[in-house]
């Protein structure tokens, strides 16, 4: 499979901004954000809906992808940096260009929300893009884990190798072996929202990281059932789970714990397909940044859980 690699960028770069899902408030936090980014020697542009509300959604949709076009379109901008998550990327998959944005590939940076659209341009464009931390939600008051690696992994042409985890997340076995694959990472609440749509690729012998916040251990299992009944799981090369944050289950309710409902999926795999917990990637603050559509490998011993990427991932 060929796939494209954006540029890596470099002091003096533009680095775009849009909002394709919720808006910002208060704005005072884009202020310091952008503040941010400028103190490390960038530039900033900033989307023509970044400020709108519409709802819940940072403009209509129209506006948002619109937004999101014209930064691919522009020669001058090297970078596009989201805002923040939220709600609404699903709804602008269908009016990106995605031809025009195969043509002008670029370092493109968001999760949560944003899973959809980093899905959409690798399944559409073969583009790599990066999930990571997001100006208004990581950038305001950066944390030097997530900030040093994610600025090593955009601004170095050498290959990524190992994702360390966070001295504070012991990462945990469950299921041992050894396999290679391209890098695959979501939010699970917007992976079971592209099953079925033309904006999944194709997760057959990948390796898939997830994540989510405030889903309780029941939410959990039925997204995964839809993740295992679509095929997902028995198609996979690795799993590796990150951080559920906000998601314990009401104390006046019976419910199983988040580790059984991953247990009883895990069971799902084919046989000597690594897996592991605890992985330093979600909705916190010590985030590691993903790849999506790097090639990667997974090993998992049950002393030791290891996942790299084996390829350069930018230009």
């Amino acid at each position: 499979m060929t796939v494209l690699k954006p540029r890596r960028l470099r002091k003096g770069d533009v680095i775009g901004i849009v909002a394709p899902a919720s808006p910002v408030f208060p704005e005072d936090k884009l202020e310091r954000a952008a503040e941010y980014i400028e103190s490390l020697g960038y530039r900033i542009k900033f989307g023509k809906a970044v400020r709108k509300v519409y709802g819940y959604l940072a403009g209509t949709d129209k506006e948002r992808a619109q937004d999101l076009n014209e930064m691919f379109a522009d020669r001058y901008v090297s970078a596009i940096f989201c805002l923040r998550g939220g709600y609404g990327s699903p709804r602008i998959l269908p009016l990106l260009d995605y031809a025009m944005i195969a043509r002008n590939p670029k370092i493109f940076v968001g999760f949560s929300d944003i899973t959809a659209l980093c899905s959409a341009l690798f399944a559409k464009c073969k583009l790599i893009t990066f999930l990571g931390p997001m100006l208004v939600s990581d950038m305001t008051q950066p944390d030097d884990f997530a900030q040093e690696h994610f600025w090593q992994m955009i601004t170095s042409a050498s290959v990524v190798g190992e994702l360390p985890n966070h001295a504070s997340h012991h990462a945990t076995a469950l299921q041992v072996g050894e396999k290679t694959g391209r890098l695959s990472a979501a939010n699970l609440s917007l992976l079971t929202t592209l099953i079925g749509t033309p904006y999944l690729p194709s997760l057959k012998k990948s390796i898939l990281v997830i994540e989510d916040i405030g889903e309780e251990p029941y939410r959990v299992d039925r997204m995964l059932s839809q993740v295992a009944n679509s095929g997902v799981m028995q198609a996979l090369h690795g799993f590796v789970v990150g951080q559920f944050t906000d998601s314990e289950p009401e104390d006046d309710k019976p419910s199983l714990s988040m580790k059984q409902v991953i247990a009883d999926y895990v069971k799902k795999l084919p046989k000597l397909v690594p897996a592991f917990a605890n992985f330093s990637f979600g909705h916190i603050k010590s985030k590691l940044t993903l790849p999506f559509g790097a090639r990667a490998k997974l090993s998992v011993t049950r002393r030791h859980c290891k996942l790299e990427i084996t390829e350069r991932v930018v230009t």
